[in-house]
């Protein structure tokens, strides 16, 4: 393991723990027994042949149990204590933040590093999940962090390749090439550094578990080692997590739930966005994002995306649609995109991109059996424009202008924002945070706004609001207005 040129040469080498070492060593419980299967992860209390779970042959092992680390806990108080909620200080409900100074990578986090944290980053092969994390090891040592960055998947020196093409050869962060858990928490626990990124947790075996690396069991025991380690002597570790097919991190699901923040690194290889969302933090709000921009010198944040996703949109066609969102805490602005044709198929297709396919069949049957608008018979394609997913039911209202200017060939006019709810009533629901959609869309120069009918006024001047009860009247409204 070897520190960063031009910072003293100094070399750390990896050394194996000795079983008599009192630092930090995995333990073996012996008063009880438990067999897992290391193919899915189920317990049972006796081994058999074949788990009852997942019905694989030869696949249970036994558990050699979960090491506990003394110390502190991330509130302060010891281990195996309690203390009142009343008399904690405002230093130990508080927890300590540090930022990287990315200001997007802090927006996630809900405001910057916490001390003592375990943070899971997914997403897929390539996305540039380790040149995020490089480009923050950097920034964070450069805000006085002693950071180190281990790499399972990579040599040190092709790590410094990229440091090279990112201009980080300067950065004061301690690199290392290891996977052998035993040796990454010895050195840990010998250097002391306050951040430790783990990439990726896949490539990382513990020699106290039969299976091989990347097997569930490998994965749930190392992350909890090293959250527990982490939680214990008061660092931080960021893991890398590979991702499966459909999208989810691989490996248990408990490796979720017993880090204290998931992310995820999403986006197309055809687009040059990049999202990192917040699916859980128990130091920030879910669901936030943060908008990057792959470059050849790495991640470029983008401070105003809403600009950005708007910013190849050109002339008002048939089927594009301005939706005002919100991601998190943040209002953006995306285009949506639908394309309505006659099908020579009996079956005719329903292809979505950046939205749920099953929400868009639940618009598609409101409009047929609530306005009358027959779509059998026409293909139906749906993007939402710059690779951005969204999961809000209030772009109902918008996929439902999409699809019925598409159907028409009717073009809506480029200063209109539409948003809003659909039941399957027909009826329209006011969604939360109108005001802050509006707001983002009148500083990009949008004049006028489609939304359900709300009994608060936002009072934006400059900001025509038009506002409809159910789907029914919205259908009618748009075809006496916009039909030439």
């Amino acid at each position: 393991m070897i520190d960063w040129p031009n910072q003293g040469r100094r070399h750390l080498v990896f050394k194996m723990l000795a079983p008599e070492a009192k630092n930090w060593h995995l333990t073996t419980m012996a008063k009880s027994k438990s067999y897992v299967c290391s193919s899915c992860g189920h317990t049972t209390t006796k081994w058999s042949g074949r788990c009852e779970a997942c019905g694989k042959w030869n696949s249970i092992s036994q558990d050699k149990g979960l090491s506990f680390g003394a110390g502190k806990a991330s509130l302060g108080n010891a281990r195996g204590t309690v203390v009142e909620l009343s008399r904690l200080s405002s230093k130990d409900v508080l927890p300590e933040r540090t930022l990287s100074g990315i200001e997007e990578l802090d927006r996630v986090l809900g405001g910057g590093l916490v001390s003592a944290s375990a943070t899971l980053v997914g997403g897929d092969p390539g996305i540039g999940k380790s040149t995020l994390l490089l480009q923050a090891a950097a920034r964070f040592a450069q805000n006085g962090l002693k950071t180190i960055y281990i790499s399972g998947e990579e040599a040190s020196a092709q790590i410094r390749l990229r440091a090279r093409r990112l201009g980080l050869l300067e950065a004061s962060v301690l690199l290392g090439a290891e996977t052998n858990l035993r040796n990454i928490l010895t050195t840990l626990a010998e250097e002391k550094p306050n951040l430790v990124i783990i990439d990726s947790i896949q490539t990382v075996w513990a020699d106290s578990v039969e299976s091989a690396p990347g097997s569930v069991n490998q994965v749930r025991v190392t992350s909890h080692e090293l959250t527990n380690f982490a939680k214990s002597h008061g660092l931080s570790v960021i893991l890398v997590g590979h991702v499966t097919k459909e999208g989810q991190i691989a490996g248990p699901r408990i490796v979720e739930h017993m880090v204290d923040t998931v992310l995820y690194f999403e986006g197309e290889r055809g687009h040059q966005f990049r999202i990192l969302r917040a699916v859980k933090n128990r130091f920030g709000p879910a669901d936030e994002i943060g908008v990057f921009e792959m470059t050849g010198q790495g991640l470029r944040q983008v401070t105003n995306p809403s600009a950005l996703f708007l910013s190849e949109r050109g002339e008002p066609s048939p089927g594009s649609v301005v939706f005002a969102g919100i991601e998190g805490t943040r209002p953006l602005l995306v285009e949506i995109q639908a394309l309505v044709s006659a099908s020579p198929h009996s079956q005719p297709r329903r292809a979505v991109i950046g939205w749920d396919s099953a929400r868009l069949a639940m618009v598609l049957a409101v409009l047929e059996s609530r306005c009358a608008i027959p779509f059998k018979g026409y293909d139906v394609y749906l993007n939402v424009a710059g690779g951005l997913k969204i999961s809000e039911p209030a772009a109902d209202l918008a996929v439902a202008a999409a699809l019925l200017s598409a159907l028409q060939n009717l073009s809506l006019p480029g200063d209109t924002v539409i948003f809003g709810e659909i039941s399957l009533s027909g009826a329209l629901r006011p969604v939360n945070q109108t005001e802050n959609r509006l707001k983002e869309a009148k500083k990009l120069g949008f004049s006028r706004a489609i939304a359900p009918t709300q009994e608060k006024q936002t009072g934006l001047k400059d900001m025509r609001q038009e506002r409809v009860v159910d789907l029914a009247s919205f259908v009618s409204g748009m075809f006496q207005e916009f039909v030439p």
